[in-house]
C-alpha cells in the first residue's frame, strides 16, 4: 500500500496528530510518513512521550520505523499485524521525565482493541501532569464514554507521577472490541451527583484538607449529592490534584486542576470548580477535552454518530481533518471554533 503523507504542522500542530496517525496506521495497516512534527512548538520534533508512543505502537504491530529519535520532525511508520498480550512502556527508557502516560495510552488503546486476544500494558511516566488528561480523567470519563462506542478495558493507578520527576505507573487492560457502534450524545440529562478527589503527594496534609473544604464551599449550591475523597498519593515527587466528575443521567464529564509551588490550595479547587460551572452553563453533553478523544471511536463505528460539546477546540477540528486523511468518513461541524457546537459523523 502507498505511504500516506501527513502534515504534522496542520491545525493544532501538536503531538495529537502523531498519536492519532499512529493509531489509524496500526488499525488500517497503512504505512505513513509524518512530516513537520510539532514544527511550531518551542522545542520542535519528538519529545520523550511522543517517541515512547511510537515505540509502543511499533511494539504491538511489529512496525518498521524510520526517524524514531528524540527531536526528529519526520517519521516513517510501517505497521504489520496487531498483536495483543503483555507490554511495558516506560518514558524513562527514552529519557527520565514526566512524559504523560495518558497520551501514550491514547495511541495504543484503539489499536489493541483490534487484537485477537486481551492486552495488559504497564505504563510508566507522568500520571498527573500539565497539558494532558490526568489518569483520573481517563479512568472516570474517557473509558466510560468510549465504552458507549465499544471500547472495553480498565485503568489501574499504582503510583502517581507528577511533573517534573514522573515515576508513576498504571496498568491498562484492553479487550478485543467485538463491534464499534454509533452513538448520539446530545442530551446529558439531569445532574445526579458530583464526585470529587482532593489529592496530594509528599506535601503537608492541610493542602488536601484545604482543597476539600474549598470544593465543598463552592459546590454546596448544587441540588445533588457531592462527595469529596481525600487521597495521599504514593509518588516519588510532589504534587496536588483536584478532580471533579459530574455524573449526569446520560453522560459523565470531568474537570481537573493541578497544584504547583506558590499556587494556593484554594485556587487549585477553584480552577476545577470554575471549569465545571462553565460547562454547566452550556447544554452540551461532552466536555471540551473529550470531544477530540471521541472522534476516532466515532470514525470506526458504523452508521451515524453525533455529540454536542461545550467548546469546539482546535484539537477537535484537527483530529477530524486527520481522520479524513485515512478514512472516507464525513464529519459535519456545526458551530464556530471556541464556541459550543455539535459534531456529526455522517453515515457513508
Amino acid at each position: 500500500m502507498d505511504t500516506l503523507d501527513i502534515d504534522g504542522d496542520y491545525g493544532e500542530g501538536g503531538g495529537q496528530i502523531l498519536r492519532s496517525s499512529l493509531s489509524l496506521s496500526a488499525i488500517l495497516n497503512r504505512p505513513i510518513r509524518i512530516n513537520h512534527i510539532r514544527a511550531g512548538r518551542q522545542t520542535p520534533g519528538l519529545a520523550p512521550q511522543h517517541l515512547t508512543s511510537i515505540n509502543a505502537v511499533a511494539a504491538i504491530t511489529d512496525a518498521e520505523v524510520v526517524g524514531g529519535t528524540l527531536g526528529s520532525q519526520t517519521v516513517t511508520f510501517c505497521p504489520r499485524q496487531i498483536s495483543g498480550g503483555e507490554y511495558t512502556c516506560d518514558v524513562a527508557d527514552v529519557r527520565p521525565s514526566a512524559g504523560a502516560l495518558s497520551l501514550i495510552f491514547q495511541a495504543i488503546a484503539l489499536p489493541l482493541s483490534y487484537a485477537k486476544i486481551p492486552s495488559t500494558v504497564t505504563l510508566r511516566g507522568g500520571t498527573h501532569v500539565p497539558w494532558s488528561p490526568t489518569v483520573h480523567y481517563l479512568q472516570e470519563i474517557f473509558m466510560p464514554m468510549a465504552a458507549k462506542f465499544g471500547l472495553q478495558g480498565s485503568i489501574q493507578l499504582n503510583r502517581w507521577g507528577w511533573f517534573p520527576k514522573g515515576g508513576g505507573e498504571v496498568i491498562a487492560k484492553i479487550k478485543p472490541t467485538e463491534d464499534w457502534r454509533g452513538m448520539a450524545l446530545k442530551d446529558r440529562g439531569k445532574l445526579r451527583a458530583i464526585h470529587a478527589v482532593s489529592a496530594a503527594s509528599n506535601l503537608p496534609e492541610h493542602i488536601i484538607d484545604r482543597q476539600r473544604k474549598q470544593i465543598q464551599r463552592r459546590l454546596t449550591r448544587f441540588d445533588c449529592p457531592v462527595t469529596v475523597e481525600p487521597i495521599k498519593g504514593k509518588a516519588i515527587g510532589q504534587g496536588s490534584l483536584v478532580f471533579l466528575k459530574a455524573e449526569f443521567e446520560n453522560v459523565e464529564a470531568g474537570f481537573s486542576a493541578l497544584g504547583r509551588r506558590g499556587k494556593r490550595a484554594e485556587r487549585v479547587a477553584d480552577e476545577a470548580c470554575d471549569a465545571l460551572q462553565n460547562f454547566l452553563v452550556s447544554d452540551a453533553a461532552v466536555d471540551s477535552h473529550l470531544g477530540d478523544q471521541l472522534t476516532l471511536p466515532m470514525a470506526l463505528a458504523a452508521g451515524e454518530s453525533r455529540f454536542t460539546t461545550s467548546r469546539i477546540t482546535r484539537h477537535l477540528t484537527t483530529n477530524i481533518w486527520l481522520i479524513q486523511q485515512f478514512l472516507p468518513a464525513r464529519f459535519e461541524v456545526i458551530g464556530a471554533e471556541n464556541e459550543p457546537g455539535e459534531i456529526i459523523k455522517v453515515e457513508t
